[in-house]
């Protein structure tokens, strides 16, 4: 169909006296439609007012759109099974023109952000080649609105913990905290509601509180209002990713740190601008960071196994075997593990990153096999045993050979056992268990218990019991 400006050449060039063949050939055009339009003699385009086929099933649509739920494949089925000759193509057409079930369009909008006001942060799954594999990451970043200076890092999975970690990083980077920082709802952050009705986390508020800024969120659906963290992760799927290997955590994330770096100087045809040009502007309306930053750190509290190691994250720390059986802390930084008995005993191991089911094993705790550290003198609750009660040395030494739990936790029952109850029934039972070989002291104990009953609780009669029963 012509537009209304070809119509008009055709009938100023009639007016000139220019034939059809050569008005047909100037504008590419048959000479039908030429005649077509010298007939109407008018400029105007005409108006087409042919029935749509879908028109008279208007009604039936409306109803079959909410009977099955929008999709269109099913509303044209059951047209076709009430008799209706209409195509999907036909059917998707009508619902088009007449916005049967398509959202009203709105304009896009556009946010202003002044230098230092607003900092964007999200997270995106990508696909990485790490040490030889090709695994999932999560890829955390964070965008200045003003100057969109980027910083990003990435990790085997992203909590609380990894999220304090970034943000702490990405601070860092930039020199300064910005007045607000806006997420995505997100529960690592979040602890009830949506937009501006988002309650943070005591945690995560008190983290924010110590650099100076507030988590805010944008309101669900509201994908622009997130735009300037949402644009750069394609980027970085196709531009940092793309045909690059790393061999570890940390040289995914140096190298990273270098990409910013690199990118964070060039021009931007987007903004008509360098960003670290801007961010020269935006860094003097920064809140300074804190004189001191603490390490983020987690806080576990763990015992260690009977094989000298601590469990964290199906990795397993070792630690003096000294310590096996006592309980310990564990402070779980960026980098470090560290394991802490008391003020004065501490091991530091670096961390492992994701849960990879290894042991991490310091030398000094495990000598060389047949080079371990032996203990020539006795432990605390035999000195005790011995010194009150002397005749029990034998049975002691071979308990310490014998019995089935640790030989301080056999110990320490047998101290209580002689503190607990009479000496003369606790060694009655001593020299019969040791005649028999029994080291087992729950059995000793009960051992103890029926020559105190029987010693201890006599009847008038002898027969045990008490004496007003009888």
């Amino acid at each position: 169909m012509l537009s209304q400006s070809q119509r008009t050449a055709i009938l100023q060039l009639h007016a000139q006296g220019v034939s059809k063949r050569e008005m047909a050939r100037v504008l590419n055009v048959s000479r039908l439609t030429v005649r077509k339009v010298l007939r109407s003699n008018s400029a105007q385009v005409p108006t087409v007012s042919r029935p749509e086929k879908a028109e008279p099933y208007r009604q039936q649509i409306l109803e079959l759109w909410s009977t099955c739920k929008g999709n269109l494949v099913r509303v044209q089925e059951e047209l076709a099974a009430r008799g209706a000759t209409l195509s999907y193509q036909a059917l998707t057409a009508f619902c088009r023109r007449h916005g049967i079930g398509q959202p009203p369009a709105a304009a896009a909008g556009q946010y202003d952000f002044p230098p230092g006001q607003e900092l964007q942060h999200d997270t995106s799954p990508h696909e990485v080649s790490l040490g030889g594999k090709q695994r999932k990451v999560q890829t955390a970043s964070a965008v200045l609105c003003y100057s969109r200076l980027l910083f990003f890092q990435l990790y085997p999975t992203f909590q609380r913990f990894d999220c304090k970690v970034f943000l702490t990083e990405a601070l860092r980077y930039f020199g300064g905290a910005p007045e607000r920082v806006m997420i995505d709802n997100t529960h690592v952050v979040v602890l009830r509601g949506t937009g501006r009705e988002m309650v943070p986390v005591p945690e995560m508020a008190a983290f924010a509180d110590r650099f100076g800024f507030r988590f805010v969120a944008h309101e669900r659906g509201d994908a622009n209002r997130s735009a300037r963290v949402e644009r750069p992760f394609g980027f970085i799927e196709h531009n940092f990713l793309a045909g690059r290997t790393f061999s570890s955590w940390q040289d995914l994330n140096l190298q990273a740190r270098q990409w910013c770096d690199r990118v964070n100087s060039t021009y931007k045809k987007h903004i008509r601008a360098v960003p670290r040009e801007l961010f020269a502007v935006e860094q003097t309306h920064l809140k300074p960071l804190p004189v001191w930053i603490p390490e983020v750190y987690r806080l576990h509290e763990r015992l260690v196994d009977v094989e000298g190691y601590v469990a964290l994250s199906t990795n397993r720390y070792s630690v003096p075997v000294s310590w096996i059986g006592r309980r310990v802390e564990v402070r779980e930084t960026k980098d470090k593990v560290e394991i802490q008995l008391d003020a004065r005993n501490l091991v530091t191991h670096s961390r492992m990153a994701e849960a990879e089911h290894q042991r991490i094993t310091l030398a000094p705790h495990r000598p060389p096999r047949g080079q371990g550290l032996k203990r020539t003198d006795p432990h605390p609750e035999e000195q005790v045993i011995l010194k009150a009660a002397p005749e029990m040395a034998g049975y002691v030494a071979a308990l310490k050979q014998h019995s089935r739990k640790l030989v301080v936790l056999a110990l320490r029952q047998l101290l209580r056992l002689l503190r607990d109850y009479p000496r003369k029934p606790l060694l009655a039972a001593v020299r019969e268990a040791a005649r028999y070989g029994l080291y087992d002291l729950d059995r000793v104990e009960r051992m103890i218990l029926r020559r105190v009953a029987r010693d201890y609780f006599l009847l008038k009669d002898g027969t045990g019991g008490d004496p007003e029963d009888q």
